[in-house]
């Protein structure tokens, strides 16, 4: 296990556990999905844990087994050491509490808590209240440009993976993000999954052509501006 050495008291195995939560009453809601997520009224204040799960087609197979690779390479062990680099580097992304992993043989699980962002609510939900418009566009363009210029590859950037709140945006979940050094593929590779998140999500109501008019090209304008290269 890693944790914040900043707490106040080392937290204990039981911190990754829901039911134990659930029995201190603790536990203010779960949520199913391909990461088991859990909403936790801890001591040192709202948090969030997920338990790692497949996705994909290995998913009935492996279920939440990953292959072990070593103790940094785990998967709750390497997103705890990116946020703490993001956070570092004054990046929108949730404050890392705690992490760990369990090996079982050439197998391990592994979990993750991070602080919650609270009152806010995911770009997919604001898409189907109806309340995505060109300057909020303009402003997901310049998230994203901002951790594409800190060299940040989202492996999920998608419409469930921004989080909007009324003091700005976040970002969240990066389950096998990294840091690049250099590169334009992966930010193209980035956009273009987040585009056909939007669409899925129902923005424009899946009109792609009406998305590039009242979506994508303000979205593209708020990114271009980061760097510089919109008139």
């Amino acid at each position: 296990m890693v944790y914040d050495a900043a707490l106040p008291e080392a937290p204990g195995w039981d911190w990754f556990d829901p039911a134990w939560w659930h029995a201190q009453g603790k536990l203010q809601a779960a949520a199913g999905g391909r990461g088991g997520v859990a909403f936790l009224d801890a001591p040192i204040g709202a948090c969030v844990l997920r338990h790692f799960r497949r996705g994909g087609l290995v998913a009935p197979l492996l279920g939440d087994r990953y292959l072990w690779r070593g103790r940094a390479r785990s998967r709750g062990f390497a997103e705890f050491a990116l946020l703490a680099e993001l956070r570092r580097r004054a990046l929108p992304v949730p404050a890392p509490i705690a992490a760990r992993c369990v090996r079982r043989g050439l197998y391990y699980t592994a979990d993750l808590v991070t602080r919650a962002i609270e009152n806010t609510g995911t770009l997919a939900e604001t898409i189907a209240a109806g309340r995505l418009d060109a300057e909020l566009a303009g402003r997901v363009g310049g998230l994203v440009a901002r951790f594409h210029a800190a060299g940040v590859d989202h492996a999920d950037l998608n419409a469930h993976n921004i989080l909007v709140a009324r003091g700005g945006l976040w970002l969240i979940d990066f389950d096998r993000g990294e840091i690049r050094a250099t590169g334009t593929a992966w930010k193209l590779a980035n956009l273009a999954r987040l585009k056909r998140s939007l669409l899925k999500v129902g923005a424009c109501k899946g009109d792609e052509s009406a998305l590039d008019r009242e979506v994508w090209a303000p979205l593209m304008r708020g990114y271009g501006q980061v760097f510089g290269t919109d008139g």
